[in-house]
């Protein structure tokens, strides 16, 4: 009999290595990668075998997919799983790293943050004018706005987060420190910005709930995914 699980992410902009040893860990105990699922990944169970994994974000083309997999195959990589731009590799302890110095690992970021961008600055746009949109309105508009306001910063914020994320790991392979300590405090000191900018332009009482739905939302919509979907993918493994 073999099951499934599902594993969450860390977020690869976030905490690429600890997912791929996180990966590897549970390769020893039998749980292989199968799939990336949304927010983590599908393990089926299997033989314990010491597998390490890596990833690698490029567009490509589906005439040019065989000859890219063949590459890294070569060069001792198995192509496991694609999502996207997204393309994730396993290969025993000792293979060559898939980034082994500066330029291509700074490649390697330049590549997903070209194609996180285009996803997080339309959803950024929409984001600032829903919530302009809900300042300048009233009545049972300002409602139906904001409910949708709240649901494009769910959205949103995280996309934005892993946009700046895979900035500061670029600076920190070209080992600009000084920079990525600056650019650090840039989340807090917008997120402050936020909270005045509410607080003066809407009543208090209003300004808490539209904050406090954005952290709730942000906490709980993920929690909530990550329930379903590793009782989903146990359940689905039972039934294997």
């Amino acid at each position: 009999m073999r099951g499934t699980k599902y594993v969450m992410s860390g977020g690869l902009a976030f905490s690429e290595d600890k997912d791929m040893e996180k990966l590897r860990r549970y390769s020893l105990k039998g749980w292989h990668v199968r799939d990336f699922k949304f927010m983590g990944y599908t393990l089926e169970k299997g033989k314990s075998s010491d597998y390490i994994y890596s990833v690698d974000y490029r567009s490509i083309k589906e005439d040019e997919k065989g000859e890219y997999f063949d590459f890294f195959s070569s060069s001792g990589w198995s192509h496991i799983a694609s999502a996207g731009d997204i393309h994730l590799f396993r290969a025993q302890p000792g293979t060559k790293p898939i980034y082994s110095d500066r330029d291509t690992s700074v490649e390697k970021y330049e590549n997903l943050n070209r194609s996180m961008k285009y996803i997080a600055i339309p959803s950024i746009l929409i984001t600032v004018l829903l919530w302009g949109g809900v300042m300048i309105s009233s009545g049972s508009l300002t409602s139906l706005l904001q409910v949708i306001a709240v649901i494009f910063s769910i959205i949103a914020i995280p996309i934005a987060f892993t946009v700046f994320a895979t900035y500061i790991n670029k600076l920190k392979v070209k080992e600009k420190k000084g920079l990525v300590h600056l650019l650090k405090t840039i989340p807090f000191l917008l997120f402050l910005a936020a909270v005045i900018i509410l607080l003066f332009a809407v009543d208090t009482d209003r300004a808490v709930y539209i904050l406090l739905s954005m952290i709730v939302g942000a906490i709980v919509f993920p929690t909530a995914i990550w329930m379903i979907l590793s009782l989903y993918h146990k359940l689905g493994g039972k039934k294997t």
